[in-house]
This record gives C-alpha cells, structure tokens and sequence, in this order.
C-alpha cells in the first residue's frame, strides 16, 4: 500500500470547488514537488492531506506508523500553529516597537512548548512552563536550519525569513514520518535556502517523506517527482529529471497589455527632487543595534535594490520611510525634500506619495476584506478599513489596475478566500492604485508562481518607465528584481557595505 494514497479526492472552500477528482499515490522514498500557477489549489492541497481542511468527495488513505496528527506536518507559513503565539503576533508594525519584545515569548520558549496560558490568552497573560523538548533534539534541529544564535530573541523581532526558519524547526521537533512545505523558500537569503535545501535532503535521507508547494525554479535536490496543478486538477506527473528538461525547453515571458498600461499614466505628487534623504540613521533596541551609521540618498526617478541577508535590517530601514517605525522620530531624514517632523508635511502626506508591500503587511493583513476595499484601501493608507466614499475616478482605477495584474475576476472575493499568491497580487494592486511617485516593494514575489513573478517584473518595468517614478525593491532573488532596477544599497548586520 502507498504511504498517503489519494482517490476521487474533491475539495471547497468557501462557495468554490479548488480541487477536482485528485487521483496520487505517493510512495515511501519518494519525494514531491507540487506545481502549478498561483490559484491552482496547491495549498488546499497540502492543508487536505494534512488533515486540516475536509474533502467534500473521494478518499485519502494512509500507511503511518503513528496517527495522522502526529505523523504528517505541515509547516505554518504564519503564526495560527500556536493560539499563545498567534495572540502574541498583533499588528504588522509590530517588530518595529521595542515594547514589544519584553512581552513576547523567546524563540526557544515557542520551540520547547514552554508556553501556557493564564487566564484569558493573550500577549500579557502567558506563563513559561517546563519544556517539553529536549536539549538534544532542540541543539541539533537549530543547528540544521542555522538558528542557534537566535533562540533567546523574542519572536516578534525576528525577520521574515528568519521567522520561516522558526517555523520549520517547531515543525520538525515534532519528528513526523511526512514533512509537508508550503513555500518554504520564499524570504530566504542565499545562505538560508542552502540551508533549507541541505536539511531537506537529510531529512530526506532519514526515511521523511518530504512533500513541497514550490515553484519551477525552486525545487531542491532531494525531490523525486513533479506533481503539475492547474486549476484544481493534476495535469501531470514527472519524475523530476524529466520536468526540469521539459521547463528548461518551454519557459515563459508574459507581457502586460499595452492598452491597460496605457490607462497607469505619470506618478502624482511629483514636485520634489529628492524621494529619500537618510542621514546616519540608527535604530536600537534593548542596546542592540539593528541599524547603524546609514546614510542613502536617492534622487527623483532612481530605481534601486536594496539587498542583504535575513536580519541584516533591510525591512527596519523600509519602516523609517513608510513611517511604521517609532525610532523614525529620534533620526535625521527627509522624504520628498521636507525633513521629518518639519511643517506642512504630516505622515499622511508622506504615504501619499508611497505604494507598499512587504510580507508582514501580507502576514496582518484583515482576512475579510473584500477585494475591491483592500485594493482601494491603498489610497487611504489603511488596511482594508476606510471610511471616506470613493470618487468614480477612484473606483474606475481599483477595476483597472485589478485588470493590469488579472485580479479583476476576484473583485467581489473576501481576502481570505483567495490562494497566497492571488492575495499577494491584490496587495500589490493596492500598492500601485494611487499612482504613487515612490514604490517601496519589499519581496513583492514571495508566493507567486513563475509567470507571475515575470509578468509582474513587466509590469514594473512599464510603470518605472519614466524619470517620474521612484523605486526600491527587496528581493533574495536576482532574477526578481526587474531590469530597470541599475543602483543597489547592500546592508549587512545593520550597516551599509556596499
């Protein structure tokens, strides 16, 4: 009998059918990649084989050798793994508040089930009880996914990618016989993939079945097999030297229309000459430094990079300019040739001229929003909740830039209903719906497939088009970051070396 075997399989969610007459057999010693384009049921997928979403038709068998809950993992891509720690996790400029860190669990309480709750549950209501993991089993999984050094931060200061790690490792303390990843590569620096591609092949070699929603470009050494979704149904299966010969002869280069570029038009709010002037910008927290000694000037019509490491402070220094960082006041700065704190420009008139995305607004974004208000919300600064009544011009431009980045059929959606890569998409017509002169895109491609990620490098290059549109994008991926991108500001533990 196969390890996990599939038949008939049929799932919902909400009022729509994402899965359809799933037929996979999956053996012991092999290992899959699961494919497909953003919206195809990749997660659904994993969230149905690991027991926590219902299928509405077929049967799914197991051979285990423990029960379904204690043999097959999947591993979290936010913080629902833990009620303590979700309780914990707020707000999505929460890392940035140095308060937050005295009240957090540590990264070793959360990976040694230390946490319980007193009273009502909540981030001030959390006592530490023994842990139940041992020394032995927590020294070596840090020491897979080279996170050692940071089990006594608290949670909340961690990056994004270094969060992911964390994620991974509470996964595998609990030994499962099936490992199951949702793009797990997304937010990892060069080192960190390595890392994960390195544990994965011994975990591999230890007799776990492992089981991952990837991407075509990202598919790591010890997968054995391809499984391709599209549109809820397999489309195919290949073992894996076949589909990296069949990818490497058939790739992909998805253009925008012409005619819905034509209607973005110039940036507003352009009467400026320099976007962003930082001078020895410095954030502690706790008498450790996060950002030291930075300097970055950037200049009307400039389109930069801004690399580094997970941890290195890329996203701390992102939350100086978009004014979610409360360390913002004790610095010296301007955006848009008006110092911080000077008059005639509030924060409401630096977002103005601002489109964002970054993974943590994607994390804390409200899951009930429509579709329609989290993309018109980008011209109000708010996160899905607005109070003002769009002008007609207003709700004409939220269907046209749904259009430009082929969202519109999900107009009437709620958020949550809609797959990782479709909401990140939304978020990132949300970022460009005002038209904004700047646009600060911090890993915008996290979760999409690879035509997306080429389309939408297309489209940035249209829009950036022009000495009137700044922009800064974050990316691990040099193959993300878009061709008109040509001045790159490299941070490293907090400081600029390049």
């Amino acid at each position: 009998m196969a390890l996990v075997s599939l038949l008939g399989v049929a799932a919902r969610k909400y009022d729509t059918t994402v899965l359809s007459d799933i037929d996979w057999n999956i053996e012991r010693g092999t290992h899959w990649a699961v494919i497909g384009p953003n919206g195809s049921g990749k997660t659904i997928l994993l969230d149905v084989m690991a027991g926590k979403w219902p299928v509405s038709k077929g049967k799914i068998s197991y051979e285990l050798n423990a029960p379904l809950r204690q043999a097959v993992e999947l591993v979290s891509n936010d913080y629902s793994f833990n009620r303590i720690v979700s309780a914990g996790a707020e707000y999505y400029q929460q890392r940035f508040h140095a308060y937050e860190s005295e009240r957090a669990p540590s990264v070793r309480a959360i990976l040694t089930d230390q946490l319980k709750p007193v009273g009502t549950v909540n981030a001030n209501s959390v006592a530490l009880g023994p842990p139940t993991v041992s020394d032995e089993d927590l020294n070596k999984v840090s020491a897979l996914l080279s996170i050692t050094h940071l089990l006594d931060h608290p949670f909340v200061t961690l990056s994004n990618g270094e969060t992911r790690r964390m994620l991974l490792a509470k996964s595998l303390l609990k030994k499962p016989e099936i490992l199951m990843l949702d793009n797990a590569f997304s937010g990892l620096d060069v080192h960190s993939r390595e890392v994960l591609r390195n544990a994965l092949s011994e975990l591999a070699q230890s007799g776990v079945t492992v089981i991952m929603a990837t991407t075509a470009t990202e598919i790591p050494p010890c997968i054995t097999n391809v499984l391709e979704l599209n549109e809820g149904h397999i489309s195919s299966t290949f073992n894996v030297t076949d589909y990296k010969a069949r990818y490497a002869i058939h790739p992909h280069s998805p253009k925008p229309d012409p005619e819905k570029l034509a209607h973005f038009g110039l940036p507003q709010h352009i009467d400026f000459e320099y976007a962003i002037d930082l001078r020895n910008i410095h954030v502690r927290y706790h008498e450790q430094p996060i950002l030291a000694n930075v300097n970055w000037k950037i200049a009307k019509g400039e389109k930069w990079a801004l690399s580094g490491p997970n941890g290195s402070g890329k996203s701390t220094l992102l939350s100086i300019l978009t004014a979610d960082n409360p360390q913002r006041f004790a610095n010296d700065f301007d955006l848009f040739d008006k110092k911080r704190g000077g008059t005639g420009a509030s924060i409401w008139d630096i977002k103005q001229k601002i489109g964002h995305v970054s993974p943590e607004l994607h994390l804390y974004f409200p899951r009930e929003t429509s579709v329609f208000k989290t993309i018109a919300s980008g011209f109000f600064d708010a996160t899905g909740v607005f109070f003002k009544k769009l002008t007609e011009q207003q709700a004409e431009r939220v269907h046209e830039v749904a259009a430009l980045l082929h969202v519109d059929h999900l107009i009437e959606k709620k958020f949550s209903e809609l797959s990782k890569g479709q909401q990140r998409m939304v978020l990132l017509a949300r970022a460009l719906v005002k038209n904004p002169p700047l646009l600060i895109l911090d890993e915008p491609c996290q979760g999409l497939d690879t035509d997306a990620i080429e389309y939408f490098k297309a489209v940035v290059n249209a829009i950036c088009d022009t000495p009137e549109r700044t922009l800064i994008y974050v990316s691990h991926y040099p193959n993300e970051i878009p061709s008109c991108v040509t001045k790159t500001l490299r941070l490293d533990q907090g400081k600029v070396i390049a």
